[in-house]
């Protein structure tokens, strides 16, 4: 089923309700997600971007109904990676000599993933494509997320086709941001900049102040997951503006796991004295062995400092705090805060590797960590109620 964006735009792409996880299992997809894929259809016809190949089959036959394949003059992949192409393979089977669009990494990431020599077309930023009356303007957007990723810009109807920027996995049978429930639509894209983009935050204001440049109207942007932006679309340009530069909020995260419940005690009486030094500030506990993994790096990209805590077990950590500080450090948050905690028996290492972790991980750590020995008892649990308060006051510093 095609849907009309605007003119003679349409969305030809495939709304996936079931989806629960991507990139794998990497990354957690609560609310579904969408592949969006479009159609111009002007003096030339072009199709930007295609599906997973999951639904491939299904989104020939939609396209087929919709116009005739031979009919479609150039195909444009924004980016390969394969929740965007899946379908290319079985729409080359039925265009075998169609020109595709695509950057000269694109050429390199396609035939990596397809083994196939199609009829490729390098493009560049500034590089045009004729449509009649329009035209297809090409810009480079390497690392967002991949180096191959890049926009395209109808002119006379205004359109950015963002692919991944700006985009979301969000399910929504609205389509349009405007349509959508607002609250869950934004959660999604700072969970999807948080988890996704951070590392590539540079490239975002680079490309974003690159674009601006250029002077062209922008109405509408097409993304390639979630809604498409049509109503007041630079509200979404301004949050990745924000999310770029160092963001943070006034809470404070508490990531930890447990194994006796004393790390716990000590996360619930840190946050006790943090609340106490400073009402103002939200804070926020998460077990690691408990909460999806990318709910937690979204609260630490929100967050301004974070508390990391663990017993000790065979000298380190808990698996499951140490594969979240090892998502963390690849991330390459800036401008945040940390601290470590945890409980032990007889040997203690897990503070130190934790904040071994956090400083590798880019984190001004501005105190000592905490101990306990076993259970806390009622000393340790004061203790630890200082230690919020400590953390709290480390913003003077």
């Amino acid at each position: 089923m095609a849907l009309k964006i605007k003119n003679n735009v349409y969305w030809t792409g495939k709304i996936d309700w079931e989806l629960r996880s991507f990139h794998g299992s990497e990354y957690s997809t609560h609310r579904g997600s969408s592949y969006n894929s479009y159609l111009i259809r002007e003096e030339k016809t072009a199709l930007i971007d295609t599906v997973w190949a999951p639904f491939a089959v299904e989104f020939m036959e939609n396209l087929a109904e919709t116009i005739d394949l031979k009919k479609i003059d150039y195909i444009i992949v924004n980016h390969a990676e394969s929740d965007h192409s899946g379908a290319l393979p079985f729409l080359m089977e039925a265009v075998p000599d169609k020109p595709i669009y695509c950057t000269a990494n694109g050429i390199k990431s396609l035939k990596g993933h397809y083994h196939r020599d199609w009829n490729f077309k390098p493009v560049k930023t500034g590089d045009r494509l004729s449509l009649g009356s329009k035209e297809l303007i090409f810009i480079e957007a390497p690392m967002l997320h991949w180096p191959d990723t890049m926009f395209c810009y109808l002119t006379g109807d205004n359109i950015l086709f963002s692919n991944d920027a700006f985009g979301q996995h969000y399910a929504t049978n609205g389509l349009f941001n405007d349509l959508a429930d607002e609250n869950e639509l934004f959660e999604e894209c700072v969970k999807y900049y948080a988890n996704i983009l951070t590392p590539f935050s540079p490239m975002v204001t680079k490309k974003i102040k690159e674009y601006a440049s250029l002077n062209l109207p922008l109405d509408i942007i097409c993304t390639s997951h979630g809604v498409i932006w049509r109503d007041k679309p630079m509200q979404i340009v301004e949050k990745y503006l924000a999310w770029a530069d160092n963001y943070q909020e006034n809470r404070i995260s508490i990531i930890y796991d447990t194994m006796w419940n004393g790390t716990r005690a000590l996360a619930e009486n840190i946050a006790q004295g943090i609340s106490e030094a400073d009402p103002s500030v939200t804070v926020k506990l998460f077990n690691t062995s408990f909460t999806d993994k990318n709910d937690v790096i979204t609260e630490v990209f929100k967050s301004k400092g974070i508390l990391v805590g663990s017993p000790t077990i065979n000298r380190s950590m808990l698996s499951s705090v140490a594969a979240i500080l090892d998502q963390i450090q690849g991330l390459q948050f800036k401008n945040k805060k940390a601290a470590a905690f945890g409980c032990y028996g007889w040997s203690g290492e897990s503070v130190k590797a934790i904040d071994e972790h956090l400083k590798k991980a880019g984190f001004s750590v501005p105190i000592d960590g905490l101990k306990a020995l076993w259970n806390p008892d009622s000393q340790s649990r004061e203790e630890a109620v200082r230690f919020g308060k400590e953390f709290a006051a480390a913003w003077g510093r």
